[in-house]
């Protein structure tokens, strides 16, 4: 059996099939959303079991002797973690968080299950975050809008999967405020990856479009560290910002870190006097920083030159 593959990828770069692939993948996204912050912090709440049980690590370090009941403290937390029902992007199958039903498969339909089931649970009608069939539609949109970007060319299909990882991205961000290192950085080594290739930029701008990403946060982050003694971004802003320069290349940054910048600013003081925002708590700058790449990755190199008064 011959498989066309070139066929494949012109019917999967027509708006119809990137619709409906934009609607798989964004429902793959919101499992990915919901469940890799979890697998993270199972994976420091082990590593945390780990330090407590190593009595030699606490004697090199802090110079004493462990605390009375560290060793049982570290293998409660073990046992416990233990019995945790294993938790993967693939398995275990999607259920309901209220009542626990499985959801079937008609169930899980991008889009089209929720609007069957009228957004509840068949077993508990417990309601169903609008989220879902939000990103799911979204993340079709995105798709058709960079198929047109591109004219259907196979190459649409590499910067939908940028546009994907985007978006789990921002969503975790703004849900947590992490921003994983399992998105970010094999989004910046696929974004050199694929300029190597020919794919996309020239390598040079590429690398250098990831340096000058991680390199103008880190900056910043240091220069507000050391005159405040305060945190003003995390490291995840970094990477993100060096895996936006890997794929639109250094002229593309800057338009992004100041649309980001007055946005997130334009939000966070909304949040600020809605209440929204709760005292100590920060609106995540990934999210717009993310959004920043998606404008300039539509609007094309030109357009945002013309914008900025560049060209």
């Amino acid at each position: 059996m011959v498989i066309d593959l070139q066929g494949a990828l012109a019917a999967l770069s027509h708006p119809l099939g990137l619709a409906l692939l934009g609607l798989c993948i964004g429902s793959f996204l919101n499992v990915v959303v919901h469940r890799l912050p979890l697998m993270m912090e199972r994976q420091w709440w082990s590593e945390v079991s780990h330090q407590l049980a190593d009595e030699d690590g606490h004697r090199r370090v802090l110079g004493a002797e462990p605390a009375a009941g560290m060793a049982a403290m570290a293998a409660t937390l073990t046992k416990a973690l233990s019995g945790l029902t294993p938790l993967g992007l693939a398995r275990p199958a999607s259920r309901c968080p209220h009542c626990g039903h499985v959801i079937r498969w008609h169930e899980n339909l991008p889009l089209l299950g929720w609007l069957r089931l009228r957004g509840r649970c068949s077993a508990c009608q417990a309601p169903i975050g609008v989220r879902y069939p939000l990103v799911e539609a979204v993340t079709a949109l995105l798709f058709v809008a960079i198929g047109s970007r591109f004219g259907g060319a196979p190459v649409a299909l590499l910067w939908c999967g940028f546009a994907a990882v985007l978006l789990a991205a921002s969503l975790i961000d703004w849900d947590t405020t992490l921003l994983p290192d399992a998105l970010t950085l094999p989004l910046a080594w696929a974004g050199l990856i694929a300029a190597a290739l020919g794919w996309t930029l020239p390598l040079a701008e590429a690398l250098w479009g990831a340096v000058a990403g991680y390199l103008s946060l880190w900056s910043v982050y240091w220069l507000f560290k050391l005159t405040t003694g305060k945190d003003g971004m995390g490291g995840g802003d970094f990477k993100l910002l060096a895996a936006l320069g890997a794929w639109l290349g250094p002229t593309m940054l800057l338009p992004v870190i100041l649309g980001a910048s007055v946005i997130g600013a334009v939000v966070g003081i909304g949040m600020k006097l809605s209440g929204a925002l709760r005292e100590g708590r920060y609106v995540p700058f990934g999210p717009f920083l993310a959004g920043g790449g998606l404008v300039a990755l539509l609007a094309g190199p030109e357009r945002v030159m013309r914008w900025m008064g560049w060209a």
